[in-house]
């Protein structure tokens, strides 16, 4: 029997609880389901997709990698990509610089942090430069301004419209001044696409900073997304 004072004794703040077995859990394979950074709400990936990236519980917008951009925006099969070939150097000697490419190459699957080509959009032909910020933040070093730069020169031979969709956080400090180069460059192209009338719409996506906001993001009529 218990004694008499044990009757007052405080009851324990917390409940131990023990959890089941390995084998009783349910086990779910990775990469079918995302947890929505907004809501909190579990989200299968494939809705996700056919939502466009946007959570279908609150609204919230994820980033989209350019080839999911480009499968959204594109009638299917038509996009043809260029300069795919031209290759980022090291030319400053900067620390890590390669094995940074390297990774975000292995990362995105593509090889720099733009995919410029030719496509349709519901049968009308565009040339489109697609940026990804997964690849090192989106910067504009020497390929991408080199490659925005082929897009608008293809653009205006071609006399075919040009959208480009932007998303980064600026010039790559890899490469200095070499990336703040690029600024001038893109927008001097930009001024002789203007200058012969040629469409060119600039979509900019979150987000879109500094050097590229600064250069061929913000000219001409440009939307929000």
């Amino acid at each position: 029997m218990p004694a008499f004072k044990d009757f007052f004794r405080s009851k324990p703040k917390y409940v131990t609880v023990h959890p089941g077995s390995r084998e009783e859990k349910r086990e779910i394979p990775d990469g079918l389901w995302v947890k929505c950074e907004e809501c909190g709400n579990l989200l299968f990936n494939k809705e996700l997709e056919r939502n466009m990236m946007v959570c279908p519980k609150c609204g919230y917008h994820y980033r989209i990698s350019a080839s999911l951009r480009l499968s959204l925006l594109c009638d299917e099969g038509s996009f043809s990509e260029f300069a795919a070939d031209l290759e980022t150097a090291d030319p400053l000697g900067f620390p890590a610089y390669p094995e940074k490419i390297r990774a975000s190459k292995e990362k995105t699957g593509i090889s720099e942090a733009v995919v410029c080509g030719v496509g349709e959009v519901q049968g009308l032909p565009v040339i489109l430069a697609v940026m990804d910020f997964s690849f090192i933040g989106g910067s504009m070093g020497s390929v991408v301004g080199e490659k925005v730069t082929l897009a608008v020169e293809r653009a205006l031979a071609e006399k075919k419209p040009l959208v480009i969709i932007s998303t980064s956080g600026g010039a790559r400090m890899q490469e200095g001044i070499l990336s703040l180069m690029q600024m001038a460059k893109t927008s001097a192209a930009l001024a002789k696409l203007d200058e012969a009338g040629v469409l060119y719409i600039s979509v900019l996506a979150n987000p879109c900073t500094a050097g590229v906001m600064a250069s061929f993001a913000s000219l001409r009529r440009y939307y929000y997304c």
